[in-house]
């Protein structure tokens, strides 16, 4: 048994497939399952029970789970100990939203470090769920997660499992982020039900911790709209929305900046459901560094630019 195992294990049960699991980690299917039942061998007990819905962990497949994220948090820190022994090196490990104004504080956090020393900075964009999981199964400490308020209980019941501490950065309401050159842009008011009619980009793994479980359902974000586009990616939003002019996109207040570079605007729009949060959150037992606090407070930065701007 090695720590890659372990690894393997941990993101079976995560994703509750072997499949998907071999996908994300970029190994055949076939691999992951003999190596998931030559450890089932060795430990002579199953770690998971195979379904016709996947596979779930056994009752002592959950006690082995347990073990097991220990046994790598332990590890992490072993490792984390070479880092942080050299003084010299400004370490910034975050896994976050994809998000502008997050986007810009890092950006400007970067711009700020001191290029005569190490730089070491490693940053993960992905939803919320992806945030928790890399939190508490490693290799983050920090992270970001947004949510809409109406769930905020089921995330608060999720960091609570999880012994992950948090703190809000911002509360907002999602704004319609469009070209300047859309059909509704010179409206002097937008209503829902009119950008319905056009195509809505969005994120295509955002999910709901429990909920999801349940019965694999997306966010409801009640635009109910039959066009959708589905992306992964931050950057690729803007090349859409520029180029394609009858889609739009709901997002947190976007710095200046990009609107600017894009040729966009974004407008508010009335629509139940549509207040978010973002919380910062890390490792029970984690204590921040100044670097870390310094990276915080970019975010405020950025983001008390955006929150005082007037929208229509």
């Amino acid at each position: 048994m090695n720590t890659k195992h372990l690894k393997y294990v941990i993101e079976v049960d995560k994703t509750c497939s072997i499949s998907q699991a071999a996908e994300n980690l970029f190994m055949g299917q076939p691999t992951l399952s003999k190596v998931i039942k030559e450890l089932e061998d060795s430990l002579g007990y199953s770690i998971f029970e195979r379904t016709s819905r996947g596979v779930t962990p056994t009752q002592k497949g959950q006690e082995f789970l347990i073990y097991a994220k220990n046994i790598l948090l332990q590890v992490e820190k072993i490792e984390a100990l070479s880092d942080s022994s050299n003084n010299d090196t400004q370490n910034l490990g975050i896994t976050i939203p994809r998000a502008g104004y997050i986007t810009d504080a890092m950006i400007r956090f970067m711009a700020d470090l001191d290029e005569s020393r190490g730089i070491n900075v490693n940053v993960q964009e992905t939803n919320s769920i992806q945030v928790i999981n890399n939190i508490t199964d490693g290799p983050f400490h920090l992270g970001i997660i947004r949510y809409q308020i109406e769930y905020e209980n089921y995330f608060f019941n999720y960091l609570i499992e999880k012994q992950l501490c948090y703190e809000t950065l911002w509360e907002f309401e999602h704004l319609a982020l469009m070209s300047v050159n859309h059909p509704l842009a010179q409206c002097e008011k937008i209503e829902n039900s009119e950008l319905r009619e056009y195509t809505e980009i969005s994120y295509g793994d955002t999910a709901i911790p429990y909920l999801v479980q349940n019965n694999n359902s997306k966010i409801n974000n009640n635009t109910k709209t039959s066009k959708h586009i589905y992306i992964y990616d931050w950057c690729s939003q803007y090349d859409i929305l520029s180029t394609i002019p009858t889609t739009y996109m709901w997002v947190s207040p976007v710095p200046e900046k990009w609107l600017t570079k894009y040729n966009l605007m974004q407008r508010r729009c009335k629509v139940s459901g549509h207040r978010f949060k973002d919380v910062f959150i890390y490792s029970k037992d984690y204590k921040l560094t100044p670097l870390e606090r310094k990276f915080i407070d970019k975010i405020s930065e950025v983001k008390n630019e955006v929150a005082f701007k007037e929208y229509k």
